[in-house]
């Protein structure tokens, strides 16, 4: 047996929402989806991405995980809400490193 996912039908494609913190300026957070998690954030740290390259090093802070990736997207895109944004802030207030003053 290989770790949770072994069992028949488990082998399905996950896709990820996923929020990056950078450690330049901890106030800034990259909210993004993927279908390989691991990989996206290997791309992100080794600044292939324009939108993140200025903000290295980062850390990945929170994900969540879908079946479906109309879902995964649809989540993205509400996260990146203002409000939203906000909100995800708060909730993991207490487990982000303090900010930078």
């Amino acid at each position: 047996m290989h770790g949770c996912n072994s069992r028949p039908g488990l082998e399905k494609n996950m896709f990820y929402v996923y929020v990056l913190q950078s450690q330049k300026n901890k106030n800034w957070f990259y909210i993004g989806y993927s279908d390989n998690l691991k990989n996206r954030y290997t791309t992100h740290s080794h600044g292939k991405v324009k939108s993140t390259k200025g903000y290295r090093p980062l850390h990945l802070v929170y994900y969540e995980a879908y079946l479906n990736e109309s879902d995964a997207r649809k989540r993205e895109i509400h996260l990146k809400t203002h409000q939203q944004k906000d909100i995800l802030k708060e909730r993991l207030k207490y487990s982000l490193p303090k900010n930078n003053k």
